[in-house]
């Protein structure tokens, strides 16, 4: 069953057992991935689809942030729930353990030896992309660099 199939699937089942909040997050997503449909004339495969649901839980993801500065504790759940759906249709991400593993062979490969080394390391990290964010990569990449 493809991501797409998946989404309509869940909002049928979110719209029958009255689950308002699904329902409208679900729909959002759906909504995205039209949207790049109409724009593109095309329909999307699944690594399209990942990578629109990727941007969207980036996006909430920074919006959390933003708010949990600013103190709105109400529209920080909002957003970290919203999250939550949308990580049921990514890939399962890699632990820290396993993400430690696999970044410490790519240095390996590399031969990296010190931050300046870094960019050839996050250039091979880039197959690590679906199993884990950007951010992650990185910020561990640079840990285990130092």
């Amino acid at each position: 069953m493809s991501i797409k199939e998946r989404l309509q699937a869940d909002l049928k089942e979110a719209m029958k057992s009255g689950d308002t909040f699904l329902r409208d997050c679900v729909r959002l997503l759906n909504a995205a991935i039209k949207q790049v449909e109409v724009d593109t004339r095309s329909s999307l495969d699944d690594n399209a689809v990942l990578k629109i649901l990727k941007s969207a839980y980036k996006q909430r993801e920074d919006a959390a942030q933003a708010y949990k500065q600013a103190g709105r504790a109400d529209l920080y759940e909002q957003e970290s729930k919203e999250m939550q759906v949308i990580l049921r249709y990514l890939p399962a991400q890699l632990s820290d353990e396993q993400l430690r593993q696999r970044l410490e062979e790519i240095i390996a490969r590399t031969q990296a030896s010190g931050l300046k080394d870094l960019g050839k390391v996050m250039q091979e990290a880039k197959s690590l992309s679906d199993v884990a964010d950007g951010r992650r990569i990185s910020t561990m990449a640079k840990s285990l660099l130092q």
